[in-house]
């Protein structure tokens, strides 16, 4: 499968790579305004895969993502230190317009992967601009905040993160809600595991667990200037998912008809993604504090995405 990927710069360029190294495209295409960025990343991604798959690497314009199955957007102005992802709304939304036009105008029939922050109301005008089917349209949500999540819970059970069933709903930003209460290392809830190997997950644990998901970005921000390893595995694992039509069950973010009595709100909830996009959403069970913070999350989402000038 050919894969797409506007926006070249940390996020796309790791993407790509990410996408190389596991062989899960058969061609990956870098598009950016700015041609020798992309050609750059190009050729040195190019270079590493005779050590990792056949995945050819390319780069050009907006013509090269013809035939495409997926398109990844990762186009936008970066994220200043300081800055929260909602900051960068009114900038992106205009990027946007651009962007999606020409990926339409080439590859219809994609499936667009968005990764621009913030990403959740980018997702949702990205769906609104392409005219796609909303289980076509994908953001990467919080598929990064639930592998943080559960890699700070497995390394406190010593249990292996990809052995932690456990989500993280809402915005990938402030308001999101890590889902405790339906956490599972295995079969067994994280509170009796906890307890059987004398690691309880006390108030305490739980608050640094929480704090050190929700503020991961703005850590590695203010340390190296902006984030792209761990977004740039995640977006793979989406593409590997439709590609191998896997009926994968992920945290990622799509326009959803009615959450906690919000209407039409793009956020992250536990989806099934294979060949089609999106198949089936899974609404967890939650307790009253967590379904409290999902209604705050989408009302602020769906506030905020009102407010762009369409």
């Amino acid at each position: 499968m050919k894969v797409g990927i506007v926006g070249t710069g940390m996020v796309g360029s790791a993407a790509a790579y990410a996408l190389g190294l596991r062989g899960v495209a058969s061609e990956v295409v870098l598009v950016d305004l700015d041609s020798a960025l992309a050609e750059a990343h190009a050729l040195d991604i190019a270079h590493a895969m005779p050590f990792a798959s056949g995945t050819s690497i390319a780069h050009g314009g907006y013509d090269r993502l013809r035939d495409a199955g997926v398109v990844i957007i990762a186009a936008g102005v970066a994220q200043r230190s300081g800055e929260t992802r909602t900051d960068l709304l009114s900038r992106n939304a205009a990027v946007f317009r651009v962007v999606v036009g020409d990926i339409m105008r080439v590859c219809p029939d994609a499936i667009l992967i968005i990764a621009s922050n913030p990403v959740d109301i980018m997702t949702q005008v990205a769906s609104a601009y392409s005219g796609l089917p909303n289980h076509r349209v994908i953001g990467s949500g919080t598929i990064l905040d639930t592998a943080r999540f559960r890699s700070l819970l497995g390394a406190h059970l010593r249990v292996s993160p990809r052995s932690v069933h456990a989500y993280v709903l809402g915005e990938h930003g402030d308001s999101q809600v890590l889902a405790w209460s339906g956490a599972r290392a295995g079969t067994v809830p994280i509170d009796r595991l906890g307890a059987q190997i004398g690691a309880p997950i006390t108030e305490s644990i739980r608050a640094e667990i929480d704090s050190k998901t929700r503020n991961a970005a703005y850590t590695i921000i203010k340390g190296k200037g902006s984030t792209y390893y761990g977004i740039g595995a995640g977006l793979a694992r989406i593409v590997a998912a439709i590609r191998q039509n896997e009926q994968a069950v992920l945290s990622v973010s799509s326009v959803t008809a009615l959450v906690e009595g919000v209407r039409n709100v793009a956020l992250s909830v536990p989806r099934v993604v294979g060949r089609e996009g999106i198949s089936t959403e899974l609404l967890p069970d939650l307790d009253a504090k967590e379904r409290a913070g999902l209604q705050r999350s989408a009302s602020l989402l769906r506030g905020l995405f009102e407010s762009v000038s369409l």
